[in-house]
């Protein structure tokens, strides 16, 4: 039988590169007592007034067919909130409405790129985004995020890395997995880029509620002479600890939204207007979740550099936002891989950072979503852990 090019693409860009995650949880369900720092699931629950809100808004029947572009009422709400971040009118028909951010990912890529174009984006990056650059034919183009540059990505390197197919520069800030954010001076010289060589930016700005204090957040769209070029997803699956409900957008130009509805209405015909009600109450207000997490996340991130610094020899990169924090396990002498293996032989579960890109060969991500005495064990088996392999010397 013949499949569709798409699948050959596709090949190998999936769930294998969440092999660590999967077999943690397996033993884990096996009864071993693992902490499990692999992926970024909310430390708290969904609020309870967005599940009662959405509970209510079945209960009055608001379970039949969507808006294709996504309900009125939710579009309104997120063009009244953009407005009065960006300083400027927005209309709800630049918005649509995705089944969360990867969702809308695909969809923008779709409609942007094309067999043969290229794709810029920061390595490392989040695992997904070869997967949905490679669904529309285009090739990634890999930008190393360098330490030394607090793994922000450099106009010079963009522009070393541009050529005739290059169609699009795709940034993830705050990124995810570093929790490094891009400041105005990055976006503005980046945006020079896009302009000089008639590029899309794609943002895509999943965290940018978890910016932790005395850090600023600038998004493309902020900026008017990248408004037309520029297209942002987002969701309510961090900002308000949501993952589950699946609810995001994109927003951009209303003459790339109009062209893209089409493409959107073939794949899902909107969102769930019982979802929808929720989420516009959501972004309709200041998330508390959002104000917690960012306390809670930020508190964990430096009692991890802490402890490693002052009783290992291994690195931390404090992030400046998001969920996660990188440790440098070159010292072990080991690859990302197999310290993670002996890791959680030791009971916990962290991502080797080569899943996300060559840049973090031999790194490891850490996430910091764990209630705090069960991150304080975490970093005691690492510590201890490390010691075991000669590399829990004081510096």
């Amino acid at each position: 039988m013949r499949y569709s090019p798409v699948l050959d693409r596709l090949a190998g860009l999936g769930g294998a590169k969440w092999e660590l995650h999967f077999h943690a949880r397996e033993r884990i369900a096996e009864g071993a007592d693992i902490v499990d720092l692999t992926i970024g699931n909310p430390d708290v629950p969904a609020p309870t007034d967005l599940i009662e809100t959405a509970v209510a808004a079945m209960r009055a029947g608001r379970t039949q067919y969507s808006d294709g572009r996504g309900e009125g009422n939710l579009r309104g709400a997120l063009a009244a909130r953009y407005a009065a971040r960006l300083g400027r009118p927005v209309h709800p028909d630049q918005i649509l409405c995705f089944p969360g951010t990867q969702t809308a990912l695909y969809a923008v890529l779709m409609g942007i790129a094309e067999p043969g174009s290229e794709v810029l984006v920061g390595d490392p990056m989040y695992a997904t985004y070869e997967g949905v650059i490679a669904a529309s034919g285009a090739r990634v183009v890999p930008v190393p995020l360098r330490p030394e540059n607090g793994f922000r990505i450099s106009a010079q390197d963009l522009a070393d890395r541009i050529g005739p197919r290059t169609r699009a520069i795709l940034l993830n800030t705050p990124h995810n997995p570093t929790g490094a954010v891009l400041g105005r001076a990055d976006i503005e010289a980046i945006g020079q880029l896009a302009i000089r060589h008639d590029l899309w930016i794609i943002s895509d700005e999943v965290y940018e509620e978890l910016v932790f204090d005395g850090v600023c957040f600038t998004s493309p769209l902020a900026i008017a002479e990248l408004a037309e070029r520029t297209v942002a997803v987002a969701s309510i699956s961090k900002s308000h600890a949501a993952p589950g409900f699946r609810s995001g957008w994109c927003i951009g130009s209303r003459t790339f939204a109009d062209r893209l509805l089409p493409l959107s209405e073939t794949m899902l015909f909107g969102n769930q207007p019982f979802i929808a009600d929720m989420t516009a109450r959501a972004v309709s207000q200041p998330s508390e979740a959002a104000r917690g997490m960012r306390r809670r996340f930020a508190d964990r991130a430096r009692y991890l550099a802490d402890r490693l610094t002052q009783e290992t020899a291994l690195g931390v990169h404090r992030p400046e936002a998001g969920m996660f924090a990188l440790v440098d396990v070159r010292p072990a002498g080991l690859s990302d891989r197999d310290f993670a293996l002996g890791l959680l032989d030791a009971g916990v579960a962290v991502m080797p950072g080569s899943a996300f890109g060559e840049t973090l060969a031999g790194w490891v991500r850490v996430a910091l979503t764990v209630d705090d005495a069960r991150f304080q064990t975490a970093c005691d088996r690492i510590v201890s852990h490390s010691q075991s392999l000669a590399v829990g010397h004081l510096r």
